[in-house]
């Protein structure tokens, strides 16, 4: 049985040291559950949590649309995301949110300089409406779908 697509399920990327998991686990699982949420038990639309090393070495899921967690230090996905994605929202340069600019854009980096100020960061990302123009961009109608009846 799938139990992902491509083109629907989130992939959360946290970093995978001890610290990371600690600090910025929390914070994934919070993002999946609003993800989740926001869904609406559709079966695909939903997100998945994998830690940077299983992202990195599944090529497979490198379509997926994906929110790395944490800084470039604490996160390989951030790492390289944050030299390719543009600013999208920073606050008193200590959190940041960098996301493709374009309709078809489906990465996003969500970071702070600390724990804290990555915390700040999800929670702007999840409540400044952000979240909901990436979801928006993911889900979107596509041409040709069959709506149940």
């Amino acid at each position: 049985m799938k139990l992902v697509d491509g083109n629907e399920t989130v992939i959360v990327v946290t970093g995978g040291s001890d610290a990371a998991l600690e600090k910025d686990a929390p914070l994934a699982a919070r993002l999946r559950a609003e993800i989740d949420r926001r869904g609406g038990g559709h079966a695909y639309r939903r997100a998945v949590v994998l830690r940077a090393e299983q992202y990195v070495e599944t090529p497979a899921l490198h379509r997926h649309p994906t929110i790395a967690v944490g800084g470039p230090g604490a996160n390989d996905v951030s790492q390289h995301l944050t030299q390719v994605l543009p600013m999208v929202w920073a606050r008193d340069e200590r959190c940041f949110v960098q996301m493709a600019s374009n309709e078809d854009g489906r990465q996003v980096a969500v970071w702070g300089m600390d724990a804290e100020a990555t915390q700040g960061a999800v929670d702007a990302f999840i409540t400044e409406g952000l979240l909901d123009r990436l979801l928006d961009r993911v889900w979107r109608f596509q041409a040709g779908a069959v709506l149940p009846t």
